[in-house]
């Protein structure tokens, strides 16, 4: 099975430019109600994941929640806990399954590290239902 049947493209996924601000990223995350996203650097390439929990902590820590302060902020000093890690397109089906027991999705990648989009730790599940449940109704 190739990785690019469950590829969501970068197009129909929200990603996050590391020159925004976090008034910027923290309005993206709250329009498309996701908890984590791509981040990406100005030439396209994958460069780390931006959570919740980053935004948060990185409030607290400042302590500030003042609209206008987090406009002039730029997201590039908001410290990442962890970055979902990326596959490449070609990279086979067991990799993405087990990197999917540790991350809610994986970001995929060109050769030259440019981010095309990412698969879903949904559809994989789904897949690997689909997969046992008919094998068991073989038997």
């Amino acid at each position: 099975m190739n990785i690019a049947f469950f590829l969501i493209p970068k197009h129909e996924v929200a990603v996050i430019d590391m020159e925004s601000t976090v008034r910027q990223a923290l309005e993206k995350m709250e329009y498309h109600k996701y908890t984590a996203v791509p981040l990406i650097d100005d030439e396209g390439k994958y460069v780390g994941t931006l959570t919740e929990g980053d935004l948060l902590w990185f409030l607290k820590e400042r302590g500030t929640f003042n609209l206008q302060e987090l406009e002039e902020l730029p997201l590039r000093l908001v410290p990442r806990r962890h970055d979902n890690k990326a596959i490449p397109i070609h990279a086979e089906m067991e990799s993405i399954i087990l990197q999917t027991t540790e991350q809610n999705f994986v970001p995929v990648i060109d050769d030259q590290g440019i981010f095309i989009g990412i698969v879903r730790r949904r559809e994989i599940i789904e897949f690997c239902a689909k997969a046992l449940f008919s094998e068991e109704k073989r038997r």
